[in-house]
């Protein structure tokens, strides 16, 4: 998360498009996109339990997939967080791993020197793990506990050569699985509430409610299973809260007149009785408001024993109910 201020726990890290920010470990659900979990990095105080042989960054995957340790889960992460020593012990707890890997982690095979050419491939495995060498633009290493040493099409032609194009089965599994974190960070860059703030924990807070609000759409989505944009939910669930918790104004003692509160015209509405009170018991009434203060006809205290529910007001029950929520001036 882009942050310039002056904070302690704040990392610079060329590779990314935000240079200088908050960093956020976060783990998402590869068939939805929903974000399962998010760790702050505040340096040597983040909040992760530490575990002997896995590093920091061991040490993130296994506090966030505490929850989810032997439900036979397969887990998908880039070459910061890849290890043999992490995929092992993950296997251990009937959870399976693959990612790209760096090859100079402790434990990776030597593959061999010799200088490959595209599409070439090299596999090397325990009986546990398989370890891929492959080329394509650049050398590609890929450490898997689920995969087979096997290649696969990829549905796409070679334009020079012809031919179809195969992949080893850990890659395309890998770039289909893959992403789902940095989808997050594209579709909530979009609509972010997110607002210019010189405290840096306001900042958090308001990423915080993005993908809250993104975890929200996708909660939705799954249920009803109705297909809208993420702007129109986001513009859905405003209105909604608003007409829900929104609070009427005062009148106004003098000065201009306030504004008229526009949900009696636009929300849903529903009579109902007037509440009885302990004095009146079930004769209970209550002024209607359209008949003391309406300007279309001449005032006059009528009591009625129908209300808005949603409004608070007493309406006698015809016409006063539609008038009130049809009529702007009523």
């Amino acid at each position: 998360m882009l942050w310039k201020g002056r904070l302690a726990f704040r990392q610079y890290i060329p590779s990314k498009r935000h240079r200088f920010g908050v960093k956020f470990f976060v783990m998402c659900d590869v068939k939805t996109g929903y974000v399962l979990d998010i760790i702050v990095y505040t340096g040597s105080t983040t909040d992760i339990k530490h575990y002997e042989g896995l590093g920091v960054s061991g040490s993130v995957v296994m506090t966030m997939l505490a929850p989810h340790l032997g439900k036979g889960h397969t887990l998908y992460v880039d070459n910061w967080y890849s290890s043999p020593t992490l995929f092992q012990h993950l296997l251990s707890n009937s959870t399976g791993a693959c990612g790209t890997v760096r090859s100079n982690r402790k434990g990776m095979p030597a593959f061999g020197c010799r200088k490959m050419q595209r599409g070439e491939v090299e596999f090397q495995e325990n009986g546990q793990q398989l370890a891929v060498k492959w080329h394509d633009k650049r050398d590609v290493h890929v450490l898997s506990t689920v995969h087979t040493a096997t290649m696969s099409a990829t549905g796409k032609v070679d334009h020079l050569t012809g031919e179809r194009k195969i992949k080893p089965d850990c890659v395309l599994d890998y770039n289909l699985k893959m992403g789902a974190v940095d989808k997050a960070d594209m579709i909530n860059s979009f609509v972010e509430c997110t607002r210019k703030t010189t405290k840096w924990y306001k900042k958090i807070f308001f990423q915080l409610i993005d993908t809250a609000v993104l975890n929200g759409s996708i909660v939705h989505r799954q249920l009803t299973g109705k297909v809208i944009t993420y702007q129109k939910y986001r513009e859905n669930l405003m209105r909604e809260l608003l007409e829900e918790h929104h609070t009427p104004r005062r009148p106004s003692t003098g000065g201009r007149p306030a504004v008229d509160n526009p949900l009696r015209l636009t929300a849903r509405h529903f009579p109902c009785k007037v509440p009885q009170t302990a004095a009146q018991g079930s004769r209970t009434r209550r002024h209607c408001k359209v008949c003391l203060s309406g300007a279309r006809r001449s005032k006059q205290r009528k009591m009625t024993k129908y209300m808005c529910l949603a409004c608070d007001t007493p309406l006698c029950i015809s016409p006063c109910f539609e008038e009130y929520h049809m009529l702007k001036h009523y």
